[in-house]
């Protein structure tokens, strides 16, 4: 896959996140550009740092979310693992030669300011805010990478319109296939990957402008 081409995502992998999740990749895919991320391949045998590290080199671009930095209750632990894979993705750019210097990413967050008290040495460093709020990532991702990849892009509403047209024609497909409501809403990132860019495929073949 070109490097280019390439966006990692880090972000958490429970099910509360998936309402945020599915658009991310969906608006990465309708753009044209290819969504990495470590659960597009499932592979027991190899250590999930070495994958990452992998998907991180091989990706100019990165979308790394901290929304997840702070425990939600009491006795709960508060999420590293994002802070972490941001820190190699920075690292990557800044002590790589060559293509690596051209990477960038976007950090998002639920709220402006909170990442700070966690990592104080991101203070003054420009964030993407979703406030957990599918919609709003969806034009936070299209804005930045419009931007970055220098794309002439459809807008905001325009992604978020298609993104609805998907999600009804793939439950519809899915149950025709023999998937349960259940197994629709838990269905693999890697397969969920492959629908949305059947979709867009089977679109763009039938000539509908979305």
């Amino acid at each position: 896959m070109a490097f280019e081409q390439n966006v990692f995502i880090n972000c958490p992998f429970d099910e509360s996140y998936m309402p945020l999740l599915r658009p991310i990749l969906f608006t990465v895919i309708y753009l044209g550009l290819t969504p990495r991320i470590a659960l597009e391949q499932l592979n027991s045998g190899e250590p999930r740092i070495n994958k990452i590290i992998s998907l991180i080199e091989d990706s100019k671009y990165a979308i790394h979310d901290l929304s997840r930095i702070k425990a939600q209750k009491k006795g709960e632990y508060f999420r590293l693992n994002m802070p972490f894979e941001l820190g190699i993705d920075v690292g990557c750019r800044l002590f790589k030669d060559g293509k690596w210097t051209q990477k960038c990413c976007l950090i998002l967050e639920t709220e402006r300011y909170r990442y700070q008290a966690a990592i104080s040495d991101l203070s003054n460093s420009d964030i993407g805010v979703h406030e957990n709020e599918p919609e709003k990532v969806v034009a936070e991702v299209r804005n930045w990478l419009n931007g970055q990849a220098g794309l002439r892009s459809p807008g905001p509403a325009k992604v978020w319109g298609a993104f609805i047209d998907f999600m009804t024609f793939n439950y519809d497909h899915l149950k025709g296939r023999g998937f349960s409501d259940k197994d629709i809403e838990r269905i693999p990132v890697n397969e969920l990957i492959n629908c949305m860019h059947d979709w867009k495929r089977q679109n763009a073949q039938a000539g509908v402008e979305r």
